[in-house]
């Protein structure tokens, strides 16, 4: 226990260095340390933020400046790069990560890595834009009944005749009908709208999937530990496919 907190202490008094004076040549020879530690080659521990309840640290830097330091962050700004939008969406976990699977086992969240985002956001925005509900199956067309038989009415009495005759003071036909013309109006608007928007859509097949259930992949763009936000876009097209290959191969080899 001794020799491990000795060793710690010296680690802090050490302090971490970003200079290469301290490491070999590719040929295996060493550098002449003609110079101490300089104030601009220092480096800070890694924030190793986690997804949990928001929690951002300020840490002046050097020439005044604050860097933001997320130790946890459960959300983030997303962009739809063949739609032009960006939403803020839950991260749910971390998918993929090319240079460590302990920020994978972790939920660790770092630039450049893939992460699994809720797609409500995204698809509510579909929806109202386009009018086309994603994951929702066609109703099949019922089998051929025969119509139910009409029935007659039965013959009103004579108050009932009067009154159908002189309506009533308080309501104007005239009134009720503005109000559905108005209805009808604005929905045929937006079908006429739908079906405009409708000619230049095209979305992914696989993207496609992943919006019905629900769960999308996105790329981390920003470092979470300088600028305390994660910001990145969701993946689409051959870039969504190559990374659904890599999680498959990680999940194949983990099984074996």
């Amino acid at each position: 226990v001794h020799g491990y907190v000795l060793e710690e202490v010296l680690i802090r008094n050490m302090g971490i260095s970003q200079d290469t004076r301290h490491k070999r040549r590719a040929t295996g020879g060493k550098k002449a340390a003609f110079r101490k530690k300089r104030k601009h080659r220092l480096g800070r521990p890694p924030a190793m933020t986690q997804i949990g309840v928001p929690r951002v640290r300020t840490v002046r830097v050097r020439g005044g400046n604050i860097k933001l330091r997320a130790l946890r962050l459960d959300a983030g700004n997303f962009s739809w790069p063949s739609e032009g939008i960006t939403r803020k969406a839950r991260i749910t976990s971390v998918v993929y990560n090319g240079t460590n699977n302990e920020l994978v086992r972790t939920n660790t969240l770092v630039k450049g890595e893939v992460v699994q985002i809720d797609a409500t956001p995204l698809r509510l925005w579909y929806e109202t834009h386009y009018g086309v509900v994603f994951g929702k199956k066609k109703a099949k067309k019922d089998e051929a009944t025969p119509a139910p038989a009409a029935e007659t009415p039965a013959p009103a009495a004579e108050g009932e005749k009067k009154k159908a005759v002189n309506p009533g003071a308080g309501q104007s036909a005239k009134g009720t009908s503005t109000g559905v013309i108005s209805e009808k109006a604005s929905i045929v608007r937006n079908e006429k709208l739908f079906k405009q928007r409708s000619r230049v859509r095209a979305v992914d097949p696989l993207f496609e999937e992943q919006l019905a259930a629900g769960r999308v992949f996105a790329l981390i763009t920003t470092s979470p530990g300088q600028v305390g936000v994660v910001h990145g876009y969701v993946l689409e097209g051959k870039e969504l496919e190559f990374y659904l290959k890599k999680t498959q191969k990680k999940k194949s080899a983990a099984a074996k």
